[in-house]
């Protein structure tokens, strides 16, 4: 299965694709990835034994999953992204890709992420979700309030997909929520300084929850659904 059949840029023009300027500038899309290849994603997305975002390396994943990686990372793409969010050129700055199979209760606290990011996409993978809003994305309004949602929150389901560019204001986060959320998230920095930076703390970071996984499990288990940070 090749790259195009996994990601078409050209499903972002589905009807149901919501596209906003305001009050910054983000995109929601639903279906982008065919069904008969969730058994191959299933199989080939790596298997972290510890919770949180971890920098892409092609020996933890699978064949399917490399070739999604590869089609999510093309200037191609990125450009295609550029154009419906009003980004110039977007395909010419590197990217940072990590991809997460679980959370605990702390992640996900409202923030706009770092300066060093231009845009940022989410592309969901989980085969089936609870009957709960938790840990389903929220774009928002305000930094301290988790419901000033701007547009219906979207669930982390298969082929379920996000991109925002970065602003002041660009708050997002999502309700405390503990298990199995798959997503593979794709980072356009602003240089490759940044990039060596960040795939260096998420390394870093990756040791750290082989060692002292139970400790990360309870550090902010008990957090405040409002609970922020700014970046």
């Amino acid at each position: 299965m090749n790259a195009a059949v996994l990601f078409d840029p050209a499903r972002l023009d589905r009807p149901d694709t919501d596209i906003r300027l305001e009050p910054f500038p983000f995109m929601i899309a639903h279906g982008q990835l065919p069904d008969e290849a969730r058994p191959d994603i299933d199989r080939d997305f790596p298997r972290y034994a510890s919770a949180g975002f971890f920098p892409y390396d092609a020996s933890d994943c699978g064949p399917t999953v490399n070739t999604l990686v590869q089609n999510l990372t093309t200037p191609e793409f990125a450009n295609a992204i550029g154009r419906r969010l009003g980004i110039d050129n977007l395909g010419q700055y590197p990217t940072l890709v990590t991809l997460c199979r679980s959370l605990n209760k702390r992640h996900g606290t409202i923030h706009t992420d770092s300066k060093s990011k231009v845009a940022t996409a989410l592309l969901y993978l989980n085969t089936q979700w609870p009957d709960t809003s938790d840990g389903c994305l929220r774009f928002l309004s305000k930094i301290d309030d988790i419901d000033d949602v701007v547009a219906p929150e979207l669930t982390p389901l298969y082929g379920e997909f996000a991109v925002f560019k970065r602003c002041d204001n660009s708050f997002h986060g999502h309700l405390p929520f503990e298990g199995e959320r798959r997503v593979i998230q794709v980072a356009w920095l602003t240089s490759e300084e940044e990039k060596l930076r960040k795939t260096k703390r998420g390394k870093f970071s990756r040791a750290f929850k082989k060692i002292f996984g139970s400790l990360d499990r309870k550090l902010g288990a008990d957090r405040d659904r409002n609970a922020a940070h700014r970046d």
